[in-house]
């Protein structure tokens, strides 16, 4: 018991993972064992993907061993396995050694660990210093550039995905002990903001502006952008007139004067003075651009909150200063990088690598892009947080761009940020509709979900009559399926929207695994155990299969953290959170609490406990909100 002792004061620590303790403890008899260096037995020691093939897993050859073969050594590893106070005796299989975690010693020590600090257990602490031996030094700092919607437009599907992910990697870092700077970067400069301001000036109406301003924005947009197509096609049908005259030698004076008149009454070109007004600082035009974005950041932050997702900062395109990107062009001109190219300036980075192309940094006449502000974004960023690193997360449509932007930044000299900067991507999501139609705006979207999941509960009445608020609980299942189904796959891989798919509570869903937890939180209440009471369980009680497996499942979550920090992929916590589910729905049968003696009672109810706040921690980490009733 001295060695379990030692073992458990070992992992009282922020980073504590209990299965660290096996392989520090796995290491030392291993090394012994084979003469392999104990640095290189430690990470080999890998999580099994089932528990049927054990708890860790030994790859021989990852030894390196020259001249003994992995299959012997295996064997010999199982042959001559010392007794252990932790582990079984292994099973070799192959080149393959499986180790077995005792269950009564892995009980102690991980089940204490989550009914003491749930939400902290298996974050890793250290992640998020600058420098783990030296806690003084402080945090890093990360800034997440996530969501980033175009005013006056609709929530598309990339910007949805965007938003979760970006929550995600925000919840993750925070949960690493990272400063997280949130940010959206909104579109919300360029010359579709005079189409707007001529819309507006058209067809807008100041009541219907602060009732739904995104949605009354967005077909004043329409509206005007029809307006302005067909203008454009009028001119170019007359300018084909005028063409077909020319050849004929037939005079074109009075069509092409009507031509003229037609453009300079044009939205294109009321627009483009409207736009210039703006950049010129005009009060009046800058005045209702800025109306426009304020009343479009609160309607945003509004449907942001039902998704659990905030922001630290709302920037803009609008916000990069002229000199940023000024400063950027005479540094790119004075390294020699930038050259003419017909009128434009462009950026050649084949002669780095063909995938590359050439960059444009400033069209014809003059005007800076998309990629010229966000090199100047970079390093303004940078002078005001300070960051250790900033991810874009942009859909991989945008992965060209975003290498430009790296290499660009690189080749300015400063390679100690290119190398601060990540791009997440994310493949696209097909068949998002709404009642509206084709138009993809969030609220709609989590309107319709949240109606089919109050259909899906008002079909038990028994159970919906005990739900305190029925529209407020369907409202977070609604969101549950979509962001469950967003998150089901890798990122980079899209997906098809289905309703009814992501609605039910059949398969791996968002309705199933809130299922599962508001069953397990009505089960624990069911117990009338006081909580304090939990510290006198005897856990040595735990000798069934399934609550065994719970056990091993929850020592696993450490690592699931860990592997999700170096992934950044939100699947491979869902995974694990289905996997939890599965083995908890599973074992109600055999672990009953409600008819069993009151040590086995209490010994069941620490251990659904446990499982309880790593579900509940786990979902959180993913943006969900964890219901209780049902």
């Amino acid at each position: 018991m001295s060695t379990l002792s030692a073992l458990r004061v070992n992992i009282d620590k922020p980073t504590a993972n209990p299965v660290d303790v096996y392989r520090i403890h796995l290491t030392k008899l291993l090394a012994g064992l084979t003469g392999a260096a104990p640095a290189v037995i430690y990470p080999a020691l890998q999580l099994t993907q089932t528990l049927a093939k054990g708890d860790l897993s030994l790859a021989v050859p990852a030894l390196r061993l020259k001249g003994r073969k992995p299959d012997d050594v295996a064997q010999m590893i199982q042959n001559e396995f010392p007794d252990s106070p932790l582990l079984e005796r292994p099973v070799a299989d192959r080149s393959f050694v499986q180790f077995f975690f005792k269950p009564a010693p892995l009980a102690a020590i991980v089940l204490p660990l989550v009914l003491d600090d749930a939400a902290n257990y298996g974050r890793d602490l250290t992640l998020g210093l600058h420098d783990p031996a030296d806690h003084a030094k402080g945090r890093k700092r990360i800034v997440i550039d996530f969501g980033s919607p175009n005013i006056a437009k609709p929530f598309h599907a990339g910007h949805l995905r965007s938003t979760i992910i970006g929550g995600f990697l925000a919840n993750l870092y925070e949960q690493a002990n990272w400063d997280v700077v949130r940010l959206n970067y909104l579109g919300d400069w360029g010359k579709q903001y005079g189409v707007l301001g001529v819309g507006f000036a058209d067809f807008g109406s100041r009541d219907e502006l602060e009732r739904d301003p995104i949605g009354h924005l967005f077909h004043v947009y329409v509206k005007v952008s029809a307006i302005a197509r067909d203008q454009q096609a009028v001119i170019k049908e007359k300018e084909g007139q005028i063409a077909e005259l020319n050849a004929k030698g037939e005079p074109v004076v009075a069509l092409e004067a009507e031509v003229e008149k037609i453009r300079d009454a044009s939205v294109d070109e009321r627009a483009r003075q409207y736009f210039k007004r703006m950049c010129d600082g005009d009060d009046e035009a800058l005045g209702l651009w800025k109306t426009f974005r304020d009343l479009s950041i609160e309607r945003y932050k509004d449907t942001f909150a039902r998704l659990n997702i905030h922001y630290d900062v709302y920037d803009g395109e609008s916000q990069i200063k002229d000199s940023s990107m000024e400063e950027a062009a005479r540094v790119l001109e004075e390294k020699g990088l930038s050259e003419d190219s017909q009128g434009a300036k462009i950026v050649d980075l084949t002669q780095y690598a063909k995938k590359l192309g050439k960059a444009i940094i400033k069209k014809k006449d003059g005007t800076s892009i998309y990629l010229t502000r966000d090199i100047g974004a970079v390093f303004e960023r940078y002078e005001k947080y300070h960051y250790d690193k900033m991810i874009y997360v942009i859909a991989n449509q945008q992965d060209l761009h975003m290498m430009q932007l790296i290499k660009i930044i690189e080749l300015m000299g400063r390679d100690d940020l290119a190398k601060r900067l990540q791009h997440i991507n994310f493949g696209l999501v097909s068949g998002m509709s709404t009642r509206r139609g084709t138009v993809k705006f969030l609220d709609d979207i989590l309107r319709d979900t949240a109606d089919k999941m109050h259909e899906v509960m008002r079909a038990n009445q028994s159970k919906y009559v005990q739900v305190e608020d029925p529209e407020r609980t369907a409202d977070i299942l609604g969101i549950s399926a979509v962001l469950v189904q967003d998150m089901s796959g890798k990122r980079i891989n899209g997906y098809t929207f289905d309703m009814n798919r992501m609605t039910s509570f059949e398969g791996d869903t968002g309705p199933y695994l809130q299922y599962s937890h508001a069953r397990l939180c009505s089960i624990i209440r069911k117990a009338e155990i006081p909580m304090d009471e939990l510290s006198r369980a005897d856990l040595s009680l735990l000798t069934e299969k399934h609550a065994t497996d719970l056990v091993r499942t929850l020592a696993q979550w450490p690592d699931v953290f860990r592997n999700t920090y170096k992934t950044q992929e939100p699947v491979t916590v869902l995974t694990y959170l289905f996997k939890l589910t599965h083995a908890l729905n599973s074992s109600y049968d055999r672990l009953n609490i409600l008819k069993s003696e009151p040590d086995v009672k209490l010994a069941r109810l620490a251990l659904y406990c446990s499982v309880q706040r790593i579900l509940n921690s786990g979902m959180r980490l993913l943006s969900l909100t964890p219901v209780e009733r049902m």
